[in-house]
């Protein structure tokens, strides 16, 4: 008897479809887009969009409710995202009529050498344990944002997370999946008696309550971003990472700082697409983007072979780039412009065989992974496109005692190869997978998105923007029509790709374009999940109304009032 495999009732259920829902996308809509004249939130978690509600409700501006809800998801996303993770945002300001971007990374301690690594073997850096932990940028993040924009006190930004730490919150479905990650975990100090106090992982449903993060993040409300950094905080975390045999040190958390940044940019086909520039990998979106405006996409189809190749093409060759170029600025010359120009884009695009999938790229010879995302929206029309992380499920394993929250594991992603612009360094940010994302028009704000998923990332904004421009699909199709991920390219870590790699395509794309694909030389995979998670806002300036959208993958929610 045939086994049937999930691979085979995609195909099945791809093969049902009919030609003309393949070319528009507009079949796989879950819902319609909610639209709203005062204000909007969309973020990963139903009770975090709530909050964000709330304190627009209040009086606070989009800039307050970001951070309230990032705040909240940080205790009921702990799988992806906390104060021990880092920070990015792009910011919309009505007032001054200008984006502003902002990097609140953190670096890596000034204690730790590349000599450290080599000499005992390392090959690369390990996932877990104290050596991948860099400082943690959120709390700093919080403060920058808040000054430089927020309306009301910290303090009625952090109660709700507060409250909830404290009186408990019901654990969904999709965070309770993940959540399992932590019995890996267990052997690490701490980690049992916050993630699992009842002996395993919280199940769906199951009342989870951290007061240990309610205490911190009570300090943070009363004594600010000084108390993390340069008080009681950082002190119980140097204390603990030196009797777990850590690096991370007093030191580097008093000497951190975020760093305001200029977004960068490219037009594709009218529409400018914002990013932040490295350490972070939002410029490879661009890149993707300046290789297809080459290409009549429209003509090509939704879900047509001749799409699907060339993305992934584009993708191959900027995931290039983005291997040997994308690293801390303060430590390299970064050619962004060069990067995202069109000449380059023009130069890399003769590369692409519209008939044979590449089984490898170089990279352009020039001159010079878990995350949550969130945007709100606000009556004034400020806007926040906001993007936090712990990178690798809950993290790197150490819980500083008492605190409630564990540090990130962000320094994996250094390479160990000499001369390479992202190999380790003390004191050096390592390159990072989270990027907000932004769209204007005629210098106006349009649209503010994200998709959360490590390499996922930039694959992710450039499908929404090719299926918003495109292939005409309003904002919750755009999100919720079937993606295509392309796994095994070069890596910031050092791993080269040689064998074309493999394309990953979700439920919904016919067999016979599979079957095409198959035959221009792409390997082809099915599978469930590793597509991201997508939330947007778009202004609407004509009727003065936003329309949210939200992941219909995991447990996201759009509202408005």
């Amino acid at each position: 008897m045939k086994t049937i495999t999930i691979a085979t009732i995609m195909l099945f259920l791809s093969a049902t479809l009919s030609g003309q829902d393949r070319l528009t996308g507009k079949n796989f809509a879950t819902r319609s887009e909610v639209i709203a004249r005062h204000g909007m939130a969309c973020t990963s978690q139903p009770l975090a969009t709530q909050v964000a509600l709330d304190i627009l409700k209040q009086g606070g501006n989009a800039i307050d409710a970001a951070i309230a809800a990032n705040a909240v998801l940080g205790l009921v996303e702990p799988t992806g995202n906390g104060i021990g993770g880092d920070l990015f945002a792009i910011i919309w300001d009505e007032k001054t009529q200008k984006l502003y971007g902002l990097n609140a990374s953190g670096r890596s301690p000034e204690s730790l050498t590349l000599d450290y690594f080599l000499e005992k073997g390392f090959e690369r850096i390990p996932s877990r344990g104290p050596l991948p932990v860099s400082v943690p940028g959120c709390v700093d993040g919080w403060f920058e944002m808040h000054d430089k924009f927020g309306s009301i006190p910290v303090r009625q930004l952090l109660e709700p997370a507060i409250t909830y730490a404290r009186e408990g919150f019901p654990v969904t479905e999709v965070i309770a999946y993940y959540w399992t990650a932590a019995r890996s975990l267990a052997r690490f100090p701490n980690v049992s008696e916050v993630y699992m106090p009842g002996g395993a992982p919280p199940s769906k449903g199951e009342i989870f309550r951290n007061p240990y993060l309610a205490n911190t993040l009570e300090k943070i409300a009363t004594g600010g971003r000084d108390v993390f950094y340069k008080g009681e905080i950082a002190k119980t975390i140097d204390t603990f990472m030196k009797e777990n045999g850590g690096f991370l040190s007093y030191e580097d958390l008093a000497s951190h700082k975020s760093e305001w940044v200029e977004p960068v940019s490219v037009n594709y086909r009218g529409y400018d697409v914002w990013e932040l520039p490295p350490n972070g990998q939002g410029i490879a979106a661009l890149q993707i983007l300046n290789i297809l405006e080459g290409f009549d996409i429209a003509s090509m189809g939704f879900g047509s072979a001749d799409y699907i190749h060339h993305f992934v093409e584009a993708k191959k060759l900027a995931f290039e780039d983005r291997a040997k170029y994308y690293a801390d600025p303060a430590f390299n010359e970064i050619p962004v412009d060069l990067l995202i120009s069109e000449d380059y884009a023009s130069e890399r695009r003769k590369r692409i065989d519209p008939e044979r999938a590449a089984r490898r790229y170089d990279a352009g010879e020039l001159e010079q992974g878990n995350t949550i995302y969130l945007t709100v929206a606000d009556e004034e029309g400020n806007m926040v496109s906001l993007i936090q992380s712990n990178y690798r499920g809950l993290g790197s394993g150490m819980v500083p005692d008492n605190l409630g929250f564990m540090l990130q594991d962000r320094g994996e992603l250094f390479t160990l190869e000499k001369g390479h612009n992202n190999c380790y360094a003390p004191g050096k940010r390592p390159f990072h997978t989270i990027i907000p994302a932004f769209v204007t028009k005629n210098g106006r704000p349009l649209i503010s998105f994200g998709v959360m998923g490590g390499a996922m990332q930039p694959q992710g904004h450039v499908q929404i923007i090719v299926n918003l421009i495109d292939f005409g699909m309003n904002l919750q199709e755009a999100g919720d029509a079937p993606r295509i991920r392309h796994g095994g390219s070069s890596q910031p870590t050092g791993e080269k790709m040689t064998d074309g790699g493999t394309v990953f395509l979700e439920s919904g794309f016919d067999e016979e374009v599979i079957r095409e694909l198959m035959q221009k030389g792409h390997d082809i995979d099915w599978t469930v999940g590793g597509f991201g998670g997508y939330q947007a806002i778009l202004l609407d300036e004509k009727n003065k109304v936003y329309y949210g959208a939200s992941e219909s993958r995991k447990d996201g929610q759009a509202a408005g009032y």
